[in-house]
């Protein structure tokens, strides 16, 4: 399954980007001062091909390259920390700060929406850092709402915003 808007296409990753697609979220999350070079997540969010078996990787592409990715989790996958068995969620949300600007992030995120109402869920789900607001603006500007009971502390110190779209 792919979607479009306008210039931007969304579509499933390919295992020969996998490797592109690591280095891209890692650039977006360390570049952008999300988190230190030495974090231990940095494994993670390298390891595109795990994610790719286990939930969904896809990507937006604009002008044919590659300019974000985030992972779809479906009822089911390791990956989804916060869903509930009639949710989905999505995770490592990223878009190159050459990329922003183009609608690539609100692509990927009404990608996993629609992947999300299509199974004939009841909800999406999100993670976020505090510090990532311009992001927040946009799940806002979606219909996302902020559900605080549901904040965790991924490790100590790294607490974690949450929001769930009603489908």
């Amino acid at each position: 399954m792919s979607y479009s808007d306008g210039e931007v296409v969304v579509r499933a990753a390919r295992a020969d980007e996998y490797d592109l697609i690591g280095e891209l979220t890692v650039e977006v999350y360390v570049g952008g001062g999300l988190m230190s070079p030495t974090s231990p997540y940095i494994s993670k969010l390298r390891d595109t091909a795990s994610r790719a078996a286990e939930s969904e990787l896809l990507v937006a592409e604009i002008g044919g390259e590659i300019g974000g990715a985030v992972t779809y989790c479906p009822p089911g996958s390791p990956y989804a920390a916060l869903a509930g068995p009639d949710e989905a969620e999505f995770r490592m949300l990223a878009v190159l700060d050459k990329a922003r600007g183009h609608g690539l992030g609100r692509a990927l995120v009404r990608a996993c929406v629609d992947r999300a109402r299509a199974a004939g869920l009841t909800g999406l789900r999100l993670s976020t850092q505090p510090n990532m607001t311009q992001a927040h603006r946009m799940y806002e500007r979606m219909g996302f709402v902020r559900t605080p009971d549901r904040d965790w502390e991924v490790e100590p110190g790294v607490n974690l915003l949450t929001y769930t779209l009603k489908l």
